[in-house]
This record gives structure tokens, C-alpha cells and sequence, in this order.
């Protein structure tokens, strides 16, 4: 049996759409945290405290509102549990991870039949999935067309998209999901702690999730954001759901909010947590809504634009409209490249990504890197890495004119 050495992971520069850097605030609060059991009197306290920070975070006044032990994709997979087979659907795609999120949504409401037939892309004849081509947001007469011609029981949208760097619009679907009768399901996942908004402003949303790794900010993975009305919860009370470990009234339970709707402090066994995840989740609610949530999204939007004008001088062509990341086409003699300059990057520890579907473009992200000194660093990099692979401009300039941007 091989005993292998200790593993050293060096730090790098995550400039990408998620994972963001996590800040050494939150790493402090998990590695400073005791060794306690589960539902020691101060782990419960921060659940508590965790609990109220995070409907403040979604701009609600939803009892179940909590954290869903996990990635991202645990939080989405609560909030696609009330879907169950047979149910008429509308999903919305318009990127990579709206993309699952179409194929979560055909497998929970797939029937038996449906879902033997083709186990891993079952296509149940209860959803429709409405693609919108890469690149482009999904907009409200979009949304209005596909919900008047199928009139669904749910309907499914990322609000961000960070396949295509899309921004979709939320306010357009909530408007044809309250005109048309439709449930609707959010995936929050990139705009939740980036955007400035409340969700209790979209009444024909009834389901939010999120994740722990982007806006929010809270690495090691602890927990995923999720809010339910409580007409979603009634209907999964009424209805049920086919699982257990991501049932939204038994993990709210475990945050202390009773089968009937109370709140209180956590006291009923759902899952074993840690209670270093429990201090990290908070301390990263602390640090985002002591930012305030129009502060930290107008940093967004000012930070976001220098990248881009930084950017778009390398001669690229930016396509994306979120305020934490830039999607761009190379410039020509470099288009048909951006898979190599992306594992370049990568080998030097700047941590760039590649979009996961076709067109294949370069993702450059800004979670948690709202500063001058950072900006300037990843703009940097970029144009070290263009260049080194025969991109033609004077990097020289294109940092004289950053320095300008930021002194205004």
C-alpha cells in the first residue's frame, strides 16, 4: 500500500465564474472553530443567527429560508424536489448550467416509464424545454410566448447564467408565471450576494436556491441557499416529494423550523453538520451584509467594467452582461485558441475558465476581487498570457489606462 506524501495545494489566483476566492475572514472562522458537537448551544446560536443573516441576504420574510448542507447543486436539487412525475413543465436554457438544470427538472418529473427508457436524458412529454441560443438572455416575451402556449404547472430560469456570463430576465418571468398560474423556480445561483434584489419583490416566484461558492462566498462548501413561500411548501406538505436527504420540510426542520411553519432554534435531527461549516456560513453572511448588498452589487458593476474596457483593448470581443465575469471571443489570429490560452493560465496558477458548451470562449471572473490591486493583477495575467501566445498591443498602455480608470 502506497502512503503518500501530505498534499501541498499552492495558493491561486481563482479568476474564474465560481469558485471566488474565499476570504480569509470565513477560512479563519473554520479553522479557529472548536471541536463541538453538533448541537452544542453555540453551533445552534449561529444556525439561528445564519438563518435570519440569510433571509436578509434574499431580501425576504420566508420562514423556510436555509442553507441545504452541500454545493449548489444541493440546493437546486431541494428546490427541483416538489417537481414530481407527470408534472407539466417549462424550463428555460440558455447556457450550460440552465442547461442541467433542464435535465434535473426532466428527471424528476420523468415517469417510471419515461425514465427507463432513457435513464441519464430521459424526455419526458410533460416538459418543454425552451432553448435560447448561447449568448443571448432569455427575455420576458420569451418567457410570456412559452407560458401562454403550454400553460405549465412549473416554470424553471436561472437567473444568471455563467455558462454564456448571461444576465435572464427575472422580472419578465415573474410577471408571465403570475399571469399564467405558473409555480416559479429560480436557480439564484450566480446573482444571490452579487445582484441587489428581494426576492419576496417577485410573487410569482415561489422556489429560490443558491450556492455557498459564488456570491455568497462561503468556502469549504457548507451550505446552499434556498427560500420557499409557504404555498410551495403547502404543496409539497400535501403532494410530497420523492426524496429525503433534499426534502425542503425536513431540512428546514433541521434549522428549527417546525413541519408547521414555526421558527425557532434548531432541535430535531435531520443531518450531522459541522459546526465548522456552520462558522464559516456565518461569518461569510456577516462579511457580505456589512458590505450592504447595493454596496457590494454597484463594487460589482464598477470593477466588472474595468475588466471589460481592459479587455475588449486586447482587441476581444466581450458577448457576457454579468457584473462578476467576463465571457469574450479572442481576437482573430487567437480565435479557434481559447481551450490552450485557458490551461496556460491555469498552469500558472491563474485560474481562468473556458465556457463548457459551444461557442468555446474564455470566462475571466471577479468574485471577491473588488480592489484596484486585484483587478490590475488579473489583467495582468491575461495580457502576459495573450501575448505569450503572438496577441498584438502595447499592455503598457492598457494598464496606464486601468490606473486611470480607477483614479477616476
Amino acid at each position: 500500500m502506497t502512503i503518500y506524501p501530505p498534499l501541498e495545494i499552492p495558493q491561486t489566483l481563482a479568476a474564474g465564474p465560481g469558485p471566488g476566492n474565499t476570504d480569509p475572514r470565513v477560512l479563519e472562522r473554520f479553522c479557529k472553530t472548536g471541536v463541538a458537537d453538533h448541537m452544542q448551544k453555540d453551533v445552534l446560536r449561529g444556525m439561528v443567527e445564519a438563518k435570519e443573516m440569510l433571509r436578509a441576504a434574499f431580501g425576504t420574510k420566508n420562514t423556510y429560508t436555509f442553507g441545504v448542507g452541500g454545493t449548489g447543486w444541493s440546493g437546486l436539487d431541494c428546490a427541483f424536489s416538489p417537481i414530481l412525475p407527470g408534472d407539466k413543465v417549462v424550463a428555460f436554457v440558455n447556457g450550460t448550467f440552465s442547461g442541467i438544470d433542464g435535465l434535473n427538472v426532466r428527471m424528476k418529473a420523468a415517469t417510471r416509464e419515461e425514465l427507463a427508457a432513457n435513464p441519464l436524458d430521459p424526455k419526458p412529454a410533460s416538459v418543454t424545454i425552451i432553448d435560447v441560443p448561447h449568448g443571448q438572455s432569455v427575455t420576458g416575451e420569451v418567457v410570456e410566448k412559452a407560458l401562454a402556449e403550454h400553460k405549465p404547472m412549473w416554470a424553471v430560469m436561472a437567473h444568471w447564467e455563467t455558462g454564456s456570463g448571461r444576465i435572464n430576465d427575472l422580472q419578465g418571468f415573474n410577471d408571465a408565471c403570475v399571469k399564467h398560474g405558473a409555480v416559479g423556480i429560480i436557480d439564484a445561483v450566480s446573482s444571490l450576494g452579487v445582484s441587489d434584489f428581494d426576492i419576496d419583490d417577485y410573487p410569482g416566484v415561489k422556489i429560490w436556491a443558491s450556492c455557498p461558492q459564488k456570491g455568497v462566498l462561503s468556502l469549504p462548501l457548507t451550505y446552499a441557499p434556498v427560500s420557499f413561500t409557504d404555498e410551495a411548501i403547502d404543496m409539497v406538505a400535501k403532494r410530497g416529494c420523492y426524496t429525503y436527504v433534499h426534502h425542503p420540510i425536513l431540512e428546514a426542520r433541521h434549522w428549527g423550523i417546525s413541519v408547521d411553519g414555526k421558527d425557532g432554534s434548531p432541535a430535531g435531527y435531520h443531518r450531522t453538520h459541522s459546526a465548522y461549516a456552520v462558522a464559516a456560513f456565518h461569518e461569510a453572511l456577516r462579511i457580505l451584509l456589512t458590505h450592504g448588498r447595493a454596496q457590494k452589487a454597484a463594487d460589482y458593476a464598477f470593477h466588472e467594467k474595468a475588466l471589460r474596457q481592459a479587455v475588449e483593448a486586447m482587441g476581444c470581443e466581450v458577448t457576457s452582461n454579468m457584473t462578476s465575469l467576463v465571457v469574450c471571443n479572442l481576437p482573430g489570429k487567437l480565435a479557434g485558441k481559447e481551450k490552450e490560452l485557458v490551461v496556460g493560465c491555469r498552469e500558472e496558477n491563474f485560474c481562468i475558465w473556458p465556457t463548457l458548451s459551444e461557442p468555446v470562449q474564455v470566462r475571466i471572473g471577479i468574485l471577491n476581487q473588488l480592489n484596484e490591486k486585484a483587478i490590475t493583477d488579473i489583467v495582468s495575467r491575461f495580457a502576459d498570457a495573450m501575448l505569450k501566445m503572438g496577441a498584438d498591443f502595447n499592455k503598457d498602455k492598457i494598464l496606464k489606462d486601468l490606473k486611470a480608470y480607477f483614479a477616476g
